[in-house]
């Protein structure tokens, strides 16, 4: 098993919490993290039909069997459970007694905030970081991540990428989005989704994707609901303070693995990637996704945005910290150019910051006199540490 960083924000949240609930997308060890970490819990699995039923029909008689509580996985399957998982946790001192699972953070948190708000700890668990991957001596190249990815069934049982990810996306397609949405053309739905893939690290234009989709704004605002919640892509909110320029106000679309990008765009081999017009874009997702994962499994806010203005100039990422705003631009060339600067350097004149980040496909760290430091994907780690 390779070790998961949110393990110790999980052990954190179990002290302070009765109840603790994991999300993520479908198949990125949230199961293997809980009962790893909490060996002891009875695990129940809500996805069996037989299971779920005997919940549903009586959800009383079924959590009786757990007056010390349990894993309840795909909790979000069970709706009825979580009005009597209320009555239980009040009635009893201890925290972490239910440890609650599910691949689709709409739904499971509609039902949390109907029944156990304020009781529940949270935690988003995302497919594998560097870190993780660096840490069970698994390495590769750049692209190598880009078009594998970072799902656990690929390293845990050595599949490719190619060979899995197409049938994960059909699987999601066909559950969690009928769960959420009674979307009746799937196909629809699914060139949809390939339309978006196209679109990797750009403004998302709504009426845009209207026309080429063939369905209404509303529509596609629904659609990319959808994908937020079940974890598939992130929307990237530009930075709120306008700094006397016309800004840009949509948000950056960017899928939190690139292998689903991939195979969206028919990717399926590293000639495809090297040469393909959007490997700077998905460079840059495989970037963005690894800056989000080191600060959700810290069960921390994201404070990352971008900034663009009218002109065009842009901060492909800006951490906002308590005492600083660091602008970070993310290239996906090996060698290193002084056009890499352009925009930092701007952004640093306009903003009055002092310091600034250039992550790009090279291997070797630079730092500059003018307080821009260059630093290499590898190294992402050694680099940012959230606060």
């Amino acid at each position: 098993m390779i070790n998961r960083t949110a393990e110790k924000r999980l052990k954190e949240l179990y002290s302070i919490f009765k109840v603790i609930a994991i999300t993520g997308p479908r198949q990125s060890g949230k199961t293997t993290l809980v009962k790893s970490v909490f060996p002891l819990k009875p695990y129940i699995n809500l996805e069996n039909p037989d299971t779920r039923q005997y919940s549903i029909d009586d959800p009383r008689g079924f959590l009786s069997q757990y007056p010390d509580g349990a894993i309840l996985d795909e909790a979000q399957r069970s709706p009825l459970l979580f009005s009597y998982l209320q009555e239980i946790v009040d009635n009893n001192p201890h925290n972490g007694q239910f440890i609650l699972t599910g691949s689709n953070n709409f739904l499971l948190n509609e039902n949390i905030s109907q029944s156990l708000a304020g009781r529940v700890g949270y935690l988003n668990l995302l497919p594998f970081s560097f870190e993780e991957l660096y840490s069970a001596k698994i390495s590769s190249n750049e692209n190598e991540f880009i078009l594998q990815g970072f799902y656990p069934p690929l390293y845990d049982r050595q599949i490719l990428a190619k060979d899995w990810i197409p049938n994960y996306i059909k699987t999601y397609i066909e559950r969690d989005v009928r769960q959420i949405k009674n979307i009746t053309d799937l196909l629809v739905f699914e060139r949809f989704m390939s339309l978006l893939a196209g679109r990797t690290g750009q403004e998302i234009n709504y009426s845009s994707l209207s026309v080429e989709a063939g369905v209404d704004v509303k529509t596609i605002q629904s659609w990319i609901g959808i994908l937020e919640s079940s974890f598939i892509i992130y929307l990237l909110k530009p930075y709120y303070k306008n700094y006397n320029k016309t800004i840009v106000k949509r948000p950056k679309l960017y899928f939190y693995d690139t292998a689903i990008a991939c195979s969206l765009l028919r990717i399926y081999n590293l000639d495809h990637i090297v040469n393909h017009p959007l490997r700077g874009a998905l460079f840059e997702c495989l970037i963005v996704s690894e800056m989000i994962k080191k600060q959700m499994h810290q069960g921390m806010d994201i404070n990352l945005y971008y900034w663009r203005d009218k002109t065009g100039r842009e901060i492909d990422l800006l951490i906002d910290e308590a005492n600083q705003v660091v602008p970070v631009e993310i290239k996906a060339g090996k060698t290193i150019h002084n056009e890499f600067f352009k925009n930092i350097r701007y952004w640093l004149k306009l903003s009055g910051e002092k310091s600034g980040k250039v992550i790009y496909a090279g291997d070797s760290d630079q730092k500059r006199s003018e307080g821009i430091d260059v630093i290499s994907w590898k190294n992402i780690n050694k680099n940012f540490n959230p606060k």
